[in-house]
């Protein structure tokens, strides 16, 4: 069986997220703990600089981003599916802006004063280091005063709202990753931040809906230290890329020495060998001192493609 191991902390939502697909689709899982905040240098080890939460590793692969960790899930296991046949499009898209819009929304409303107070109660300097780090990760996200961010919250939760009347998930009778990809934001409010919980109690559909999403949640089955996950890597030969067409639009041909970074949050590059571009994704060859060689993998949508300069 395919070992997958997921890198993350528990307070991460979009580590939540996986978390509850990995349960939905009832795929064994060993969990890797690694810190909210820089520096990380297991993280860096496997990816090359990106340091985002989570990554998932399978033996010397390590897929970057929630979107493509997704994707490999899917593949892994295809049923329950994440993309049901008749929603496909709207499913990705919904996602889209829960990952984005909803998600940021959420987060300016959740670290309010009475938020952060709440989550760094025993340990203020930690909010500081937290807060610190995450404003040297932002790019292009804008910044919502916790006002606007409420009532732009209670906004979306009132459309969720509305998806959800007459049927019990999000497009329909049964869970995707539209709904996985909305839950996980909310679930920080709730569980998280409790003290700002009230903000849906407006939404009763909603609340309802996050129960159901929350019966889906079963334990990861085994733990490992992230120097084992580190020595796993260097032991594995990474999957071959086979025969994936490769999609160019950059003019930089396969072989060409890149780095891949987001264009909006973490702007931390990664740089390798550029062996797979395919319509979905890329795929780098590095090799680290610890790790040996992995191969890389990120989605092609919010990220940037660039040639690494010689010398």
């Amino acid at each position: 069986m395919t070992n997958l191991i997921l890198h993350h902390y528990p307070l991460s939502p979009f580590a939540e997220k996986i978390r509850l697909i990995l349960a939905y689709k009832k795929l064994a899982w060993t969990s890797v703990r690694i810190p909210p905040v820089l520096p990380k240098p297991d993280v860096v080890a496997l990816s090359g600089g990106y340091r985002k939460t989570p990554l998932l590793q399978i033996g010397a692969d390590i897929y970057c981003d929630t979107a493509l960790i997704c994707d490999v899930l899917e593949h892994v296991q295809g049923e329950p599916t994440l993309y049901p046949e008749t929603v496909k499009g709207a499913t990705r898209l919904v996602a889209e802006w829960a990952d984005g819009t909803l998600f940021w929304t959420a987060m300016a409303y959740n670290f309010s004063r009475a938020g952060t107070d709440q989550l760094f109660a025993a340990d203020a300097q930690a909010g500081r280091a937290f807060a610190e780090d995450r404003a040297k990760m932002r790019l292009a996200i804008p910044r919502l005063p916790p006002q606007d961010a409420a009532a732009a919250y209670r906004s979306y939760l009132r459309r969720l709202a509305n998806m959800l009347e007459g049927q019990p998930y999000l497009l329909g009778a049964q869970p995707s990753l539209a709904d996985f990809a909305a839950y996980h934001p909310l679930w920080f409010t709730r569980h998280r931040v409790s003290v700002l919980a009230s903000v849906l109690d407006a939404t009763p559909g909603v609340l309802r809906w996050m129960d159901r999403m929350a019966d889906i949640r079963r334990p990861y089955d085994s733990t490992m230290d992230a120097g084992d996950a580190i020595a796993l890597a260097a032991k594995s030969t990474p999957l071959p890329v086979g025969d994936a067409v490769f999609q160019d639009e950059h003019g930089l041909a396969l072989g060409t020495q890149v780095s891949i970074a987001s264009g909006s949050f973490g702007p931390e590059p990664s740089e390798g060998e550029l062996i797979a571009a395919t319509r979905m994704h890329y795929t780098l060859r590095r090799t680290d001192a610890r790790a040996g060689t992995v191969h890389v993998h990120f989605p092609r949508i919010g990220y940037v493609l660039r040639a690494v300069a010689a010398g």
